[in-house]
């Protein structure tokens, strides 16, 4: 079949009454697709649908051919083996009691033709630059890029028809999106792919943007994508303002036509009390001029209807898509305080701070280096959260840390409930007041953490550091660009860029660092941390 994915009449709906989705028609065939939305708008949702992981309330969903689905969070059994993660365990097992010398008939079953599993296994991992990882490793012993990448492998061994991909590259360093920015081009059969990283989305054949529920396709990659849309938005804006002085037009007629109308029957009203004709001949006048302006007033009401609604239509055209709009707390650090400060910080797993660190005043600090080089470690040691394995480490103002796996926030509590448990202190009002910045207006604000996209999880975490008491004087952000559409990383670059307290940014977005001003760059690298030249950067990152 040409076609490998049929979506028809699909509405789904989150248990909380949310909808998400009603009617949507859509196919996917062969080539590379990128799924594109703001948060929020259902892209994950629509991938989990299509893999069987949600059940839709009506319509239905055709797949031809098998599935492979890798999620936005990936998370792996940490005591699993890396051939259990990869789903070759079996046939390895067998593979090793045939080669020792077991003829047993269902060891036979269990290879079937795959005699080369295990060659193809490791070739594939070197591929996708995970050469190093050993079989019997578990996963406990692989970073979180190395797991995504490690679901990965799993999926390409396995051959599926069909490929979706849900934000691939959060937290892949750059040497890895690299080594998948090949699988991905290399990939023969149909692909959909959900991205906020424009270097794969110049990868796909064709994008298709979901929104408000519906899916509008354009051909190319995503720059041909910026393209035909600008295009399209410039048209509906001239539409719109056309559409906006036609409907000035007809209201400044109908409201001539009403003082019109209302002279004439003041006039009418006039000779009716000067009683200058006979009785019958105004009365005759009189309704003669009711009829003629009743359908005087119709005929602008109804000009006015029909302008009202080609600017309801103009408007709808044109795209306001919201973004998040952070406000930060004043938090101004004076340029020569000590703001943090490290002495020969041993880390758990291995990493270590030679020396002294010092960290002062309003500073930038970009925080680079490979997967599973102990970034997430380092900042998790500075919070408090794990206690340094030698060594000092002392915050001197109070700080706040925005963790990638966004794990503040607990699933089974509502969005202003969250954010009410950091600032104990503000009112209700207050908290929903904050929260309209982050797009939780109304209802939205009523629903549960465990119900958000990765998107709309990363707003409700940052409204939630943002409002918690005290103020952050020292912000920490562990990848903060991973969930994020393209508007929201411009929106909280223009909130970092007004933020005046000290900055430490675990991030692989070069771009996003470059684009908040950066002033200082340390890399971890085989256990140490030590500053370099944005210049050395490279595949550091």
């Amino acid at each position: 079949m040409s076609t490998s994915v049929t979506v028809t009449s699909l509405s789904f709906t989150w248990p909380d009454g949310s909808p998400v989705f009603e009617g949507l028609d859509v196919a996917f065939g062969p080539g590379r697709t990128g799924l594109v939305g703001v948060n929020g708008s259902g892209k994950s949702t629509l991938l989990k649908l299509i893999a069987g992981e949600l059940t839709p309330a009506d319509g239905t969903v055709r797949v031809a051919g098998e599935v492979g689905y890798l999620p936005q969070n990936v998370t792996l059994d940490t005591a699993l083996r890396v051939d259990e993660a990869l789903g070759i365990a079996d046939r390895r097992a067998a593979l090793h009691a045939i080669e020792a010398g077991d003829v047993s008939e269902a060891h036979f079953e269990t290879v079937g033709d795959d005699w080369d599993v295990e060659e193809r296994a490791l070739a594939t991992l070197g591929e996708l630059g995970l050469g190093h990882v050993e079989l019997d490793r578990t996963i406990g012993e692989v970073s979180g890029g190395e797991s995504v990448l490690l679901r990965l492998a799993a999926l390409l061994l396995h051959r599926p028809d069909v490929l979706l991909l849900d934000e691939p590259t959060n937290n892949l360093d750059l040497y890895a999106r690299r080594r998948l920015y090949a699988a991905v081009q290399s990939w023969p059969g149909v692909m959909v792919v959900v991205s906020h990283d424009r270097e794969l989305l110049e990868l796909v054949d064709q994008i298709a943007d979901l929104h408000a529920g519906e899916i509008t396709w354009y051909g190319g990659n995503y720059s041909a994508y910026e393209e035909a849309l600008a295009i399209e938005q410039e048209a509906a804006e001239r539409m719109m303002r056309v559409a906006e002085a036609d409907f000035r037009k007809q209201k400044r007629e109908l409201a001539d036509a009403q003082v019109k109308l209302a002279r004439r029957k003041r006039y009418g009203q006039k000779m009716w009390d000067q009683k200058r004709e006979p009785k019958i001949v105004m009365g005759a006048r009189k309704r003669a001029a009711q009829e003629s302006a009743g359908k005087h007033r119709i005929m602008h009401e109804e000009k006015l209807a029909e302008a009202r609604e080609r600017l309801d239509e103009a408007v709808e055209a044109v795209r306001d898509d919201d973004e998040i709009r952070v406000d930060l707390p004043y938090t101004a650090v004076p340029p020569g305080r000590t703001v943090l400060t490290l002495q020969d910080v041993g880390l758990r797993y291995g990493g270590r701070v030679t020396g002294g660190f010092e960290l002062r005043g309003p500073e930038r600090v970009a925080l680079i280096g490979r997967n599973g080089a102990g970034k997430t470690t380092l900042l998790r040691t500075i919070t408090g959260e794990l206690p340094p394995e030698a060594g000092e480490v002392t915050a001197h103002v109070p700080l706040r840390f925005l963790p990638q796996r966004l794990d503040v926030l607990d699933g089974e509590l509502t969005v202003a409930e969250n954010v009410a448990r950091f600032a104990p202190g503000a009112t209700n009002n207050r908290v929903r007041a904050r929260l309209a910045r982050f797009l939780f207006r109304g209802a939205r604000a009523d629903q549960k953490a465990e119900t958000l996209s990765g998107g709309e999880r990363f707003r409700a975490a940052l409204a939630a550091l943002m409002l918690a008491e005290p103020a952050p004087q020292l912000l920490m952000l562990d990848e903060p660009t991973n969930n994020l559409d393209m508007a929201s990383v411009r929106q909280l670059t223009t909130a970092l860029e007004s933020y005046e307290g000290a900055l430490i940014v675990a991030s692989h977005d070069l771009p996003f660092l470059e684009s908040i001003g950066i002033t200082r760059w340390l890399v971890l690298e085989d256990g140490e941390l030590r500053e370099i030249t944005s210049e050395a950067v490279g595949y550091t990152a």
